[in-house]
């Protein structure tokens, strides 16, 4: 079965290979304050500042998930509360979800600025010109949520203080690992609220992995997985390169060869990792039914284009001979279907 799900999505073949290598060396095995398994923490910051090209002052730590990644910045990171102008479910979801720990009252009030970089629900993106334009306009925080672009695209880092994504997107993995990474002003402003009544308070993420060490029991597996991907994987510049590439082809191929209309009709707005596709929900219906019979899984739609769109992955991990697979599937398919 070829997948273009957007999360959790195709992973890459070699991981099953790490996977093996992980449980026959005893790396699943090691205690997590032990030498040797920080010295796989050490190794995986090192190629992910080294790989994504992550500024040598931004600190990088590991939690579970994304959502847990709201919750930090909700509890660390935000005196007040924080503003969320958002495009899709997910940033709406991010929105609610941390004004019920820090309530909005009054936007003016707001020290942290929430962006969704890239919306997986609806395949939109927040270019860099953008951030850069709240970057200029915007005196506190801004923490991104990059989780279907992170380990896909280039970012300018600096055009923020907080991004984080989960790694079973754009980096090729298995669900259950997320990647925070926080700048020096965010580190700062942690200090100063002085959060440490949680688990996953910042202070006490970050005084652990200054140590290379987690606050608890870590994903031991995924974390030695994405170093190992990571030894793999070309430098962010490249990648960036193929994906914007493949990105321009898709909506090249969907527009010209196929009768498909994009959910997104601005190009300035359209994501390069999730293409979101529309149609009638019979229609919809009946695409994924007709891809799933060629062994070829389509990504639903979420929330209010669940039932009327369907999204394609553009992650790295996805290869040339599965693009044309679709492509071919997708090239014939209207031509024969009836509605």
């Amino acid at each position: 079965m070829i997948t273009f799900y957007p999360g959790p999505s195709k992973v890459y073949p070699q991981v099953a290979d790490y996977a093996k290598e992980a449980i026959r060396s005893g790396v699943v095995s090691l205690n997590h304050r032990s030498a040797g398994f920080m010295d796989i923490v050490k190794e995986t910051v090192r190629l992910l500042h080294e790989k994504l090209a992550i500024p040598a002052d931004y600190h990088i730590a590991f939690v579970s998930s994304a959502t847990e990644c709201w919750e930090i910045v909700a509890q660390s990171l935000t005196v007040t509360t924080s503003l969320h102008p958002y495009g899709g479910a997910f940033g709406k979801k991010w929105m609610e979800y941390a004004h019920r720990i820090k309530p909005m009252i009054m936007p003016g009030e707001a020290d942290v600025l929430c962006v969704v970089q890239n919306e997986t629900s609806n395949g939109t993106q927040v270019r860099m010109d953008t951030l850069a334009q709240f970057r200029q306009e915007f005196s506190g925080l801004i923490a991104v949520d990059a989780v279907s672009s992170l380990g896909g695209l280039a970012f300018d880092w600096t055009l923020a203080d907080v991004w984080f994504a989960s790694v079973q997107k754009c980096l090729g993995l298995p669900a259950g690992l997320a990647v925070l990474i926080y700048s020096p002003d965010a580190l700062k402003q942690a200090q100063i609220i002085n959060d440490r009544q949680y688990y996953n308070s910042l202070l006490f993420v970050h005084e652990n992995i200054e140590k290379y060490q987690t606050p608890f029991t870590p994903n031991g597996l995924g974390i030695y997985l994405l170093m190992r991907v990571l030894q793999q994987v070309p430098p962010i510049a490249q990648t960036d390169e193929l994906i914007r590439k493949r990105a321009a082809d898709w909506y090249r191929f969907m527009g010209e060869e196929t009768a498909w209309k994009l959910l997104i009709e601005s190009p300035e707005q359209r994501s390069d990792t999730v293409i979101a596709v529309r149609g009638s929900a019979a229609e919809i219906r009946a695409v994924k039914t007709a891809a799933q019979q060629v062994d070829i899984t389509l990504g639903n739609g979420y929330g209010e284009w669940k039932s009327t769109t369907f999204r394609i992955a553009n992650f790295p991990a996805i290869e040339d001979w599965e693009i044309e697979q679709l492509k071919v599937f997708l090239r014939t398919y209207r031509t024969d279907a009836e509605f």
